[in-house]
């Protein structure tokens, strides 16, 4: 499959960083995601009602 060991290493690389890329475009899509859903008039309500719960 490989010609030598160099060939080898730069087709793991190659990979690892696919796979780095990978993961990082899903983590941005997740945070994008949580964060549009505590954006809403309901959701705000319900966090300032924990502030207030935490005060007293």
């Amino acid at each position: 499959m490989f010609g030598n060991d160099a060939e080898f290493i730069l087709s793991l690389h190659r990979t690892h960083a696919a796979e780095l890329r990978a993961e990082a475009a899903a983590d941005r899509l997740a945070r994008s995601i949580a964060r549009r859903g505590g954006r809403g008039w309901l959701g705000r309500r319900h966090q300032a009602g924990r502030t207030d719960d935490a005060r007293r």
